[in-house]
């Protein structure tokens, strides 16, 4: 059973559903390259102070906000603190509105939903309510010092909640040229036929899988064993802007026949499964080396804190 992220209420009215949320994807190891110098041990990133052209150590470091052109107004932590949002442990339901005119453009974050100690039946009312009503709920989550724009919708064994973009975070499609075009019956019935050719039952993700990441795991395979790589044969680029026979080509894709979808393998190769074993180990590997470079840091800065005072 995955681990809760958290434990929150849902609160609706007067009825407050205690609830634990559960990340609702998994992250995979993805291709991690380092920056190496040429005789091939790491590198550290450094930061500089552009008016003293000198490095700038970590404790020495404060932030600001950009006024106009390289004009700050800086912030000291305290003060930083107390612009974050308060985590209140609760998600405010303020409305509910029909699932279908919330536009998946706005979604961002799933998060799974399930009952904690005591909260069984409000939960299962809830979902059930919701999903005879044919609604989804739109609420408030502050956490993390943020407030955040979330909707919750029922799934087929309970609820999920997704954070939302808010309305000035969406460019409208309006800003998008699209130049008015005439269409023809023929070619709406080509098009249709075509659609008809290729149309599933429902969305299945297990059909797709990422063959570039496959094939770049492949190919550092290769690299470890000491063999030379070769790049894959670029597919040819179409042109510029063309004029084509839509008809014709409408035709030919008929002619052509669907494509079936390439199912994903149940198991990885195991050298394919080697490498991203690598890969992960070195992403953990380089997460701790961070951590103990600012707990180094953080010893550090106590004392150099006594000393500014002292000094003052």
């Amino acid at each position: 059973m995955p681990r809760a992220l958290q434990a929150v209420n849902v609160s609706f009215g007067l009825v407050t559903i205690p609830v634990k949320l559960y990340g609702a994807t998994e992250a995979k190891a993805g291709i991690h390259f380092n920056f190496l110098h040429q005789c091939g041990s790491r590198v550290r990133q450094v930061y500089r102070c552009v008016a003293e052209d000198k490095e700038v150590p970590r404790d020495e470091l404060i932030k600001g906000f950009e006024v106009s052109k390289d004009q700050f107004v800086t912030f000291t932590k305290e003060e930083l603190d107390t612009l974050d949002e308060q985590s209140s442990g609760m998600v405010e339901i303020t409305e509910f509105v029909p699932a279908e005119t919330i536009d998946p453009v706005y979604y961002e974050k799933t998060y799974y939903l399930g009952p904690d100690k005591g909260g069984a039946k409000p939960y299962r009312l809830l979902a059930e309510a919701m999903r005879r009503a044919g609604r989804s709920a739109i609420g408030r989550w502050a956490a993390r010092g943020k407030q955040y724009l979330v909707t919750l919708r029922v799934v087929e064994q309970g609820l999920v909640m997704q954070t939302l973009l808010y309305a000035d975070e969406v460019r409208p499609i309006g800003d998008i040229e699209v130049p008015e075009a005439k269409v023809a019956d023929k070619e709406l019935a080509l098009a249709a036929q075509l659609i008809g050719s290729i149309t599933g039952e429902r969305f299945d993700p297990t059909q797709y899988k990422d063959e570039v990441k496959e094939r770049i795991e492949a190919q550092i395979q290769k690299k470890i064993e000491g063999q030379q790589i070769t790049a894959p044969e670029a597919p040819v680029a179409p042109g510029g802007a063309q004029v084509i026979d839509i008809m014709e080509a409408l035709r030919a894709s008929l002619r052509s026949g669907p494509a079936a979808p390439r199912r994903a393998p149940a198991k990885q190769a195991t050298k394919t499964t080697a490498v991203r074993e690598r890969a992960a180990a070195a992403q953990e590997e380089d997460t701790d080396r961070v951590a103990s470079a600012d707990d180094a840091r953080a010893t550090k800065k106590a004392p150099a804190r006594k000393k500014a005072r002292k000094a003052a």
